[in-house]
């Protein structure tokens, strides 16, 4: 899976596998595929999380540090 992937279509990705599970739309082997999918959109998802957290605090880090004028 590409990791290039934006993390709002990610999440839209899962959850049309989420909804095609829901309603049976799956036979058994594509369930299988779509279930390894599922768990790359969400170490994918989770990746990006953690990558934008740590950003964040970065940022936030220096801004708290900055003198105040």
């Amino acid at each position: 899976m590409k990791q290039n992937i934006k993390y709002e279509d990610a999440v839209h990705r899962l959850e049309d596998i989420v909804t095609r599970m829901e309603n049976n739309e799956l036979d058994i082997d594509m369930l299988s595929e779509q279930l390894k999918t599922a768990q790359q959109l969400i170490k994918l998802c989770k990746d990006k999380l953690i990558k934008t957290d740590a950003e964040i605090k970065k940022l936030l880090g220096k801004g708290a540090s900055a003198p105040k004028c």
